[in-house]
Parts: C-alpha cells; structure tokens; sequence
C-alpha cells in the first residue's frame, strides 16, 4: 500500500532544508513514498497582512489524512504559527518525525549535535588563533538550534574566563542580510574591531565578510569570520569560510527512514543524534587540505548560473505576460510559458472556488478559520498536457489525485497581502528548493490574479468599485455597523438628462459627463471609510457609517455644490447634475441592506420626478 506523508517547512530557499529535503526525497523515491510538503516564506518583508497570507498554505492539508509528517520546526522564526501547526499534527495522531526538537514526547526527533561542535569551534579561535574579543552574530531566539550554538559559544567564553560585552551580540533570523546589518550595527556601536566575529549560519557570516571587506578589513588579518553549515558558497568563499558541517542530506534521509518504519509497525529510537565535523579554513588563518576538485567545483558553478539564468529569464517573461494579462485565460497562458521554459513535469493552479467575488482570509490562530471547501483549477500541466477541471474539493489537495506512489510534491499559497486566493501545486520538480527566485515567482502570479479580480470589481471609466466591488465590500461594512450599532446613510444617485449628452455631444462627452458625477460623487466622501461605486450606466451609490443625523443633508448639498464648480470649471454646452436620494438609520439585525438600497432609489426617483415636473411647468 502506498504511504503518503506530508512535510511542513518555512523558507526551503536556503541551503539547510534544501539538502534535508533532498534525502528525504531520495529516500521517499526508492520506497514509492508520496510526500507533499506545504512551504511558506513568512517573516521575509516584515508584514503582518504579508505573513497571514503566506501561512495560509498550513491551514491547507487535514493531517489525519497522511500516513505520517516530517516537521522541520526549526525552520520557522515565527513561534506562534510554529506552535498550531505542531497542535493540528499532535491532534491527527499519526506517526511525526521532527528536526532538531527534544520538546515533544509524541514526536521522534533527529538532531544534530550543535552544542558540542560549536564548542570546539570557538575553543579552537581561543586555544589557536588567541582571540579574546568577540562579536556573535546569532539565529532567532525561537529556534533552539540557534539558542544551542549561543548557548556553547558563552560557556566556553565563560570556561576561559573571557567577559563576553552584549553590545557586541546581534540578534538576526538566519537570513543572510542579517550579517549585513549585524555589520552596521556594530559600526554604529563605536567599539574596538573584535578578534572575531561568530555567526550562527553560513549566510549571515558570507555577508558579514563581504560586508567588512568593502569596508578595507582582511580576512583573516585583521579580524576572524567563522560561519555554520558548510554551505556551497562557505566551500567556495575567498578566503574558504571556517564552519561547521552537518550530515543534512543524511539526517533527511534517516528521518524518512524512521517515518517508513514507524508507518509498518516497526519500533524506533525517540531521539537520534547525528555528529557534525568542524571545518577550519582560511577565515580563521588554517587552511584546507582537501579543497574541492576544480572541475567539480566549475561543473557545479555553471550549473547554477545556467539555472540562474533560465529562471530569470523564465521571470522576465513571466512577469511581462501577467502584466498585460486583462482575464484568467491570459494569466493561464503567462504562466503555462513559464512552465515550459522552466521543463516542469507537473504543475497545479488551484484558486479558491469563487476567488473573483470573495474576500477570504485565513488565519491558523482561528480555531473557526477553515479553507474553502471548494477549489477551480484553471491549469493543469501534466507531462505536456494542459487540463482544467472547474470544480474539486480542497480537502483532497490535489485536482486529480495520484494512482502511484513516489511522487514529490511542493504546495505553495497564493494570496495578496492577507487575502488568501488558493495555492499552486509543483510535482516531480526541484525548483521550489533550488531557486531563489521561486518566491519571487509567486509573488508575481498571486499580484496578478488579485490584479484580474480588481478588474472584475472597479468600474474602469470611474476607477471607482462596480456594482460587483460594492457587495463585496459592503456587506462586511454592514455587518459590523450593525454590531456595533452605527448609524448608517446609504445614498441613491442618478445622473441627470445623460440621454440628451450622448444624443447630442457623442457618447464621449456622456462617458466624459459621467467620470465628472464620479469624481464629484468620490471628493464627497470621506477617504478609506465610506464606499461609493458606479451601481451601472448613470446610476450610484454611496454608503457611509457613524455619520450624524443630518448627514444625508450635508452630503447631498456637498455634492450639488461640487457640481456647480466642476460646470464651471469645464465650460461644456450642458449641465452636469445628479438627483439623490439618501436613507438615515440605525440599522438592526432583522434590516437588509438591499431594502435599505431600494428604499434610496426610490426617494432618488421621486426627487428626479420632482425635478421634471418643475421644468415642464417653468
């Protein structure tokens, strides 16, 4: 029987996960293992509304679905998110592997011995190369990797007897600009060059380095850098980065090792212990003996830049194509050319089922917060072919289902800010760990399809909502004036004699005629509280909440005033006028707002009868 697993992780752009994955993966093939993970890049522009769409993707999957989970924890900066996510796998009851985290007794845990190798690193730059001052630049707080590796690093300064000064530590998040503003921190602080700067990963210490030999430092002359990980770029950095390696690739392998085992009954260890080996190189004034071969290291290089440069090349045109893309179909057709350039096996556009109309959002802290039971995916790519299906279920994940086992598959969301529009689906296919680009990549498609359903809810004359754009934001409006008990004042607008402009002047001077009511109707309400939206043709609507009695008064008078000085301004052989019909309230729980609505056009016609009558007399 096939065994399907899911796998959370935040951020597979970075070299860690990706080589965790990569033996996982290759484990998951050889034993037809199905293994979908559910990928978020939270915490990376510093956006609340950003992140909440981004984790949408966690609230996705039912784990009591899957045979079992892989949880790379660690991976995630933000505790909060990290915590739900562990919630909902301890509440499916299935066999979970976890990374690097002895916290959980339902869980089994692969980790890697952090404490012991950092401390052999730091006791070698104080025992060999006399360093006394130090600068460390450590990951988040909430990882316990990280908390590991400054944990060690203190007890051996506090072993030798060494004052550790706090303005010399920065607080970063793993990510490599963090080494950049370490940099600028500690100039800022305007202390004494230490003997060397400590980082708890390779990127931030690449960037620290870089960063300091812009400034005219020498590595290791003037000041020591040593890194975490042994990545590629350590490897191949000038000078060679003093690290530390991490059987990664082998630790991905043994947890999917154990996952299999624990789905066939087998017993396991709870804790496996991996060791990892330090690395002394020219940053901290040793050097390597066994230096990558040159011709794996070329090989290895032109690879990269290759896949570097297809897949800027792949978002260049990608992003051209989502730019002029005016409905779906054309936004399909972008993206099934990045598909192809790209040579994808399998890729999966899911968008929530009415993504054109509603405003969904999803956050994990809400226990009531579900995902759409409904999903439409307008492209399916299958080895070359390309399909649709209008209508699947969200809780079977994948538009149509697999019949084989050892499938990989990566699901990543699609949102616009908070909004949550559905989630894209790539099978059999590295990109999403291979490229930094692939997050770039989803941005571009979720703006774009957000794009499209502004299309479909501004009215493109106006630039202000339609009648779509106004029910889907008036509603919710309603809603809460109701809760709170607001006062509410919906306003009914007619544009006057629009038939006589278009019968005599041309329907650009009506449609000219008809912007001009908008813009008048738009300088009467007030900015980002009150609604107005072009209902069709010559028709309005304003709503606005918390306004005083007199309100309608007010606003009716306003925008007669506007008009005048706009007919003024523009010297045009008619009248540019608009009737309006406007209903005070206090709305309660048993009124509708489209009665309220009706019961505003119907004062509106009234005035516009008014206003005929009184010209046939005069």
């Amino acid at each position: 029987m096939i065994k399907n697993i899911a796998a959370v992780v935040s951020g597979m752009d970075e070299e860690y996960p990706y080589h965790i994955i990569t033996g996982i993966n290759e484990y998951a093939r050889e034993h037809d293992i199905n293994v979908s993970y559910f990928a978020a890049f939270g915490g990376i522009i510093d956006s609340r509304d950003f992140d909440l769409g981004e984790y949408s993707i966690y609230g996705l999957p039912d784990f009591s679905e899957f045979d079992g989970a892989l949880l790379l924890s660690n991976t995630f900066a933000n505790k909060t998110v990290r915590g739900l996510i562990i919630d909902r796998v301890k509440a499916a009851g299935i066999p979970t592997v976890i990374f690097e985290c002895e916290d959980y007794d339902e869980f089994y845990n692969i980790g890697i011995d952090n404490y012991s190798v950092m401390k052999k690193l730091v006791e070698h730059l104080i025992t060999v190369h006399n360093a006394k001052t130090f600068n460390f630049i450590s990951g988040p707080s909430t990882n316990p990797e990280a908390n590991e590796r400054l944990r060690a690093f203190r007890d051996v300064l506090k072993e030798h007897d060494i004052e550790f000064d706090e303005r010399r530590f920065f607080a970063g998040r793993f990510r490599s600009y963090d080494g950049i503003k370490a940099i600028e921190q500690f100039v800022e602080s305007g202390l004494e060059l230490p003997d060397a700067f400590v980082c708890a990963n390779d990127s931030m210490a690449l960037t620290a380095m870089s960063k300091l030999q812009r400034m005219g430092y020498k590595i290791p002359d003037d000041v020591i850098i040593s890194g975490f990980d042994n990545t590629f770029n350590a490897q191949n950095s000038y000078p060679t980065l003093t690290t530390v390696k991490r059987p990664l690739y082998a630790s991905g392998q043994k947890a999917c090792q154990v996952l299999f085992d624990l789905m066939n009954g087998k017993e396991q260890p709870k804790d496996i212990k991996l060791e990892a080996e330090t690395v002394f190189a020219q940053s901290c004034g040793c050097d390597l003996h066994d230096y990558e071969d040159v011709m794996e290291f070329k090989r290895s290089t032109y690879q990269r830049i290759e896949r570097t440069y297809t897949s800027v090349h792949m978002l260049n045109r990608l992003i051209a194509g989502l730019a002029g893309a005016q409905n779906m179909n054309e936004c399909v057709d972008a993206i099934e050319q990045m598909v192809k350039t790209l040579e994808m096996k399998s890729f999966s556009l899911c968008l929530i089922e009415d993504w054109e109309n509603t405003y969904h959002t999803l956050s994990l802290a809400d226990k009531d917060s579900s995902y759409p039971d409904y999903m439409t995916a307008p492209l399916i790519w299958d080895n070359g072919k390309r399909m649709t299906l209008e209508r699947f279920k969200s809780s079977q994940l994948h538009p149509i289902p697999f019949e084989t086992g050892g499938n990989v598959s990566y699901f990543l969301p699609l949102h616009f800010d908070e909004r949550c529009l559905g989630y894209y689906i790539i099978t059999n296919d590295d990109f999403p760990i291979y490229s930094m680009l692939c997050h770039t990549m989803t941005m571009s498609i979720g703006n774009a399809i957000e794009g499209i359903s502004k299309l479909n809810v501004l009215d493109p004359l106006c630039k202000i909502y339609n009648r779509n754009g106004f029910t889907r934001t008036s509603e919710e409006l309603f809603k809460r004036c109701v809760s709170q008990g607001n006062t509410l004042m919906v306003s009914f607008i007619d544009m006057d004699g629009l038939k006589y402009i278009n019968d005599n002047f041309g329907h650009k001077e009506g449609d000219f005629a008809i912007q001009k009511v908008a813009e008048a109707i738009t300088s009467c309400c007030r900015g980002g509280t009150d609604i107005c939206a072009r209902f069709g043709g010559d028709e309005f609507v304003v709503m606005c909440i918390n306004v005083p009695e007199t309100f309608e008064l007010l606003f009716e008078s306003r925008l007669d005033s506007k008009l005048d000085k706009i007919n003024q301004s523009v010297n045009k052989p008619y009248t540019i006028s608009a009737s309006a019909g406007s209903v005070f309230t206090t709305p309660t729980r048993n009124d509708r707002l489209a009665d309220i609505i009706q019961k505003a056009d119907s004062l509106m016609y009234e005035i516009k009868r008014k206003k005929k009558q009184s010209k046939n007399t005069n």
